[in-house]
């Protein structure tokens, strides 16, 4: 068999992202049918879950793009369409609850337009049903009608679901005159906003009905992808991301056969959510776990497709790269070396063959790998410190306590290194200083996949075991793909020798040849201290009360007169926010009562002014009761913050 059968000039396995990697043709020839492909697919299955880079978003474009034989809804917020989703609230609900009510609308416009088309293409041969045409009548009342951004329909949505002014003539409901009228027909935004949304959503389930052939095609889904472009760690954020499930699943159960939803979520943004309703969606959950047997046929499939060959294994471990890399079967030296994820598997290949291409080798040479593997260490280390950077900000820092040393660390070795530094950290991060503490720091790095534990004769990682790392456990390993770039070159660093089945670089033989034999990590994120919760809470209270005068009817002067104390307690909140540590937690508590009091004494004034059913009154009257059930410990739990991490 002749290596120049299969030049390296041609070797390809796909793009970083799936989207490149789709219309690269890649993916859409060589795409790997998945148990989660194939839940979200059969409609088994409508929360599919998954560490970053583990191919969730492949999934959604492959079924976006002609993988489901029916009509597809691709949303992907971005960060104009993730700040307006955040600062949308409705007066007397839940974060979680008025945010679902925007998706809501979200989707009832899809599901308007969608019925709509599909009576004028399918059924156009027969006189439009009543209910058809009073949908139809009602996109183009509200500028719906035609093609939009997201962020479009977000900012008309949440303007007229404030303000209760969505046309609803076409259902024969008139829509409130203004936000006053609306005022005093109902004091709640809420509940005016939840009857209007009804009344859009019993429409399109008429229209549904009056066509009667939901049962004789596929429904139409609704896919929601790059959720982590618009997370934040805080409670807006999960707020978000619970009001997107809620609504989610009450589209599904409302439009029943004729509508489905199925959302891709990263693992450690899910695991961060707490919300009451948690429970019931664990039947629709599927999570993305790769096995050594499918990355390797996933690096199979695209070898055989950039070559235009049948190749097997054989040829693609024997001939196309080699079949050893220092005495280790290369698919084994290539597994312990990255994690079990497709894009780690396509990154670290890619760079084989690039610097292979670069040297002027026709087929991938064992130098290259070696040499690949330091540039891939290096790639992943810094990319783990991103893509974990929003909840543990100092992993870099962490990180140099490992760097020029063995990777093998004992527990009491690590936490007198961590002790060195703790004190810079507490400067730098304030605001953790309640979870910057040895054995949270090594619960952290354990649940991220940076740090392994003996357990028997092996080392277990994160995605091994449903255990998380015991405190009694005290032989901790750098995971074998970080080695490289922190120069861990032996198991306890120094002149340590090496122990029986290992080589100089740390390298521990293993007696099976799995490909990217890997590891599913449970993702993990820091929380900030109780302090800077409380303050984060009471920010949140102020800009929620401004944002609601900015739509009041009250008289401008005064609007004015009562706003302005809150600005001043969301100033002093910020300033202090900036600095908080453990010790300011009474300093914090003190400051959210006094707002807490502020917030009563100014509903009082305005009710005192002839506005006792103003919807600023009501909004001031609920921001103090929530702060007080944060101050009692039910942080997460009020208006403003319906879920929390």
């Amino acid at each position: 068999m002749q290596h120049a059968q299969w030049p390296v000039d041609r070797l390809f396995f796909g793009r970083d992202d799936a989207e490149t990697d789709f219309s690269s043709g890649l993916l859409r020839r060589g795409f790997q049918p998945t148990h989660a492909y194939e839940a979200a697919l059969t409609g088994r299955k409508s929360l599919v879950i998954g560490r970053k880079g583990s191919g969730k978003s492949a999934i959604c474009a492959y079924l976006a793009e002609g993988g489901y034989p029916g009509r597809t809804a691709l949303i992907t917020p971005d960060d104009a369409a993730g700040d307006v989703i955040r600062r949308f609230e409705l007066q007397g609900l839940t974060a979680d609850t008025a945010k679902s009510l925007i998706w809501r609308y979200i989707f009832a416009v899809h599901a308007a337009r969608y019925v709509t088309d599909h009576a004028r293409l399918v059924h156009g041969g027969l006189r439009t049903p009543a209910p058809v045409r009073a949908l139809r009548n009602f996109l183009d009342a509200n500028d719906e009608a035609g093609d939009a951004k997201l962020t479009e329909r977000l900012r008309r949505g949440a303007r007229r679901l404030q303000s209760a002014s969505l046309s609803l003539k076409a259902f024969g409901v008139e829509a409130a005159a203004s936000a006053e009228g609306a005022a005093r027909e109902d004091f709640s935004e809420g509940t005016r906003a939840a009857r209007q949304l009804d009344t859009l959503e019993a429409g399109g389930r008429a229209a549904f009905a009056a066509l009667d052939c939901a049962g004789t095609h596929e429904p139409l889904l609704i896919l929601v992808d790059r959720l982590e472009q618009v997370w934040r760690l805080d409670s807006e954020s999960h707020a978000l991301v619970t009001g997107l499930l809620l609504a989610a699943k009450y589209a599904t159960g409302s439009y029943q056969r004729a509508v489905r939803c199925v959302l891709f979520v990263r693992a450690d943004i899910y695991d961060s959510l707490n919300f009451a309703d948690g429970d019931k969606f664990r039947s629709d959950e599927v999570h993305i776990q790769w096995t050594p047997a499918a990355l390797k046929d996933l690096a199979l499939t695209r070898a055989r497709i950039s070559l235009d060959s049948p190749l097997d294994h054989e040829q693609l471990w024997g001939f196309v790269f080699p079949s050893a890399i220092r005495g280790e079967s290369t698919s084994d030296y290539l597994a312990r070396r990255s994690l079990a994820r497709p894009r780690d598997a396509i990154q670290f290949l890619t760079l084989c063959r690039d610097t292979a291409e670069l040297r002027g080798h026709s087929t991938v040479h064992e130098s290259d790998v070696l040499e690949a593997t330091e540039q891939f260490s290096r790639w992943k280390l810094s990319d783990l410190a991103k893509e974990y950077n929003v909840g543990f900000p100092f992993l870099r820092s962490v990180f140099a306590l490992f760097e020029n040393s063995g990777y093998e660390v004992r527990r009491q070795e690590l936490e007198e290194r961590f002790e060195r530094i703790r004190e810079a950290l507490l400067e730098s991060h304030p605001s953790y200083s309640e979870q910057l503490t040895p054995q949270a720091i090594v619960e952290a790095l354990f649940g991220i996949g940076f740090l392994g534990v003996r357990r028997g004769d092996g080392v277990v990682h994160a995605g091994d075991s449903p255990l998380p790392v015991q405190a009694y456990e005290n032989e901790l390993h750098v995971h074998p793909c970080f080695r490289p770039a922190l120069n861990c070159r032996t198991r306890r660093g120094g002149n340590t020798p090496s122990g029986p089945g290992e080589d100089a670089d740390g390298r521990v033989s293993v007696g099976h040849t799995d490909f990217l034999r890997g590891v599913t990590t449970t993702d993990a994120a820091f929380g900030v201290s109780r302090a800077a919760r409380l303050l984060d809470e009471l920010r949140g209270s102020c800009e929620r009360i401004l944002r609601q005068f900015e739509r009041s009817a009250l008289p401008t002067e005064l609007q004015y007169e009562m706003s302005g104390p809150v600005h001043a307690v969301l100033g002093h909140a910020t300033l202090l926010r900036d600095t908080v540590g453990t010790a300011d937690t009474g300093r914090a508590t003190l400051h959210v009562s006094s707002g807490v009091s502020l917030f009563r004494v100014l509903g009082r004034q305005i009710a005192d002014q002839g506005f006792p059913d103003d919807p600023v009154r009501l909004r001031l009257d609920d921001e103090a009761r929530a702060l007080d059930r944060v101050l009692g410990g039910a942080l997460g739990g009020g208006v403003g913050s319906g879920s929390s991490g």
